[in-house]
């Protein structure tokens, strides 16, 4: 399968662990490999001291599983490697994923124990797909999660996503993604852009003042080629004269600075005061260096246009990954008829059932409560809005989840999402998360 983009995504069924493949095995042995399953991705707190997770990479795992197949090369390693038997390769072979795939739209916010992403098919086919859905979901959604705090700081002022020097190539290209999802207007990475069709931005870095004999010329270089509207990094030596070299050499035309280094709330300050004292009262000021969330909320005071992010971004703010799990939840006994499983160990509950779930609004639309129901819909009071979509049935991907389109529709649903929910999302401060999450049980009637 290729993107609309041309990009063609790797094989991905061995993005896996081994024993996914021998409970593979064993499950076919035993003949339980076939029961209808559900199982469900979820997580049972957020990031200590977060009010809100934010879903991503729905679509990166979508998209993956349309190539999630057995070529010759992954069987021929199975089989040399002996990780399963004959059995279970002539399985794999024919594998190719027939199931119903429901959850929570990307950019969508979430809370403990919602139902994130539900997988119906056999047990076989939901189980190889574990690991997978988890790399993606566990990285995505903590990049996301920390990008829509950044996004919250920066109020009306755009984020640039920076990052891909500072973590592992693929995830670089993931968290550029997942970053525009939630509310990143752009990003460094190439890659990300052709594949999503993610606007791409840059200019020069350090090392080109440096290549030339002076800032002045580096400068004029830079200006001769990509014009008055570029952004000229002017802290690599003295940054007064730097922008005075580059107003005089750019005029009131000039696009932007950068500022990487040092106090940057004071430096903006006097940067901005210079600018205009110069008669530059347009070109804007882009400020980097090692930004989190908490930076971008104490430079709202500052006279600065745009943030760069990298290194804090791409690493979770703290909260690497979204300790996502992937539990059965439910499976047909041998006469075809549900059961509800859970596990029940200490400090790792998982709740048994089918899940349902929808946002509990008031009457000013403002999201009070996170519903979930086990085993049915919940109960709709008049403006509550159903959270569960379908992305794949009958192992047949639906439109409008993957590619360029996906993380467009994404955004959309953030901005929508961070709308909706209480102010206190917007509180850096240490909290609980800013809704709870009910269970709503099925009462059959009598």
């Amino acid at each position: 399968m290729s993107t609309e983009s041309g990009w063609v995504p790797p094989s991905t069924s061995l993005y896996t662990d081994h024993y996914e493949l021998t409970m593979l095995q064993a499950a076919l042995r035993s003949g339980a490999a076939h029961r209808r399953s559900v199982f469900e991705a979820f997580a049972r707190r957020l990031p200590d001291g977060r009010r809100y997770g934010v879903v991503a990479g729905t679509g990166r795992i979508l998209e993956g599983i349309q190539n999630f197949t057995f070529p010759e090369a992954q069987l021929d390693f199975l089989a040399r490697t002996k990780v399963v038997d004959s059995t279970t390769l002539d399985w794999l072979a024919d594998f190719k994923f027939s199931g119903d795939i429901y959850g929570y739209a990307e950019g969508e916010a979430y809370f403990p124990y919602s139902p994130i992403l539900i997988v119906e098919a056999s047990f076989a086919e939901a189980c190889v797909l574990e690991t997978f859905i988890l790399s993606a979901l566990n990285h995505d959604s903590a990049i996301a999660s920390a990008a829509s705090r950044m996004t919250s700081a920066a109020g009306a002022r755009p984020c640039i996503e920076m990052g891909s020097r500072r973590t592992q190539e693929e995830s670089a290209v993931a968290a550029a993604r997942a970053a525009v999802i939630a509310g990143f207007t752009s990003t460094s990475n190439l890659e990300a852009g052709f594949r999503y069709g993610i606007k791409t931005v840059g200019t020069a870095a350090h090392s080109f003042t440096l290549l030339h004999d002076s800032e002045r010329a580096a400068f004029e270089a830079q200006l001769a080629s990509l014009g008055k509207g570029t952004t000229l990094l002017v802290d690599t030596y003295d940054v007064e004269n730097a922008v005075r070299t580059a107003v005089e050499l750019a005029g009131p035309e000039l696009g932007g600075v950068r500022l990487d280094s040092g106090d940057l709330v004071t430096q903006a300050q006097w940067v901005r005061k210079l600018l205009d004292d110069l008669g530059n009262h347009n070109t804007h000021i882009t400020v980097t260096s090692d930004l989190d969330e908490f930076a971008i909320a104490a430079l709202a005071s500052a006279p600065v246009d745009s943030y760069g992010v990298g290194t804090e971004l791409v690493t979770g703010s703290g909260a690497p990954t979204a300790s996502m799990v992937y539990k059965l939840v439910s499976r047909d006994d041998d006469n075809g008829n549900p059961v509800p499983v859970a596990k029940a160990a200490k400090n790792k509950v998982s709740v048994g059932g089918r899940k349902y779930a929808l946002r509990r609004l008031n009457e000013r639309g403002t999201a009070t409560a996170e519903i979930v129901g086990i085993g049915h819909r919940p109960k709709d009071d008049g403006n509550d809005r159903a959270l569960i979509e379908q992305f794949m049935k009958n192992g047949e991907l639906l439109p409008g989840w993957t590619g360029a389109e996906g993380v467009e529709r994404a955004a959309e649903r953030h901005h929508k999402s961070m709308a909706e929910l209480p102010g206190t999302i917007r509180r850096l401060q240490r909290g609980e998360a800013v809704i709870p999450t009910e269970f709503e049980e099925f009462e059959e009637k009598s």
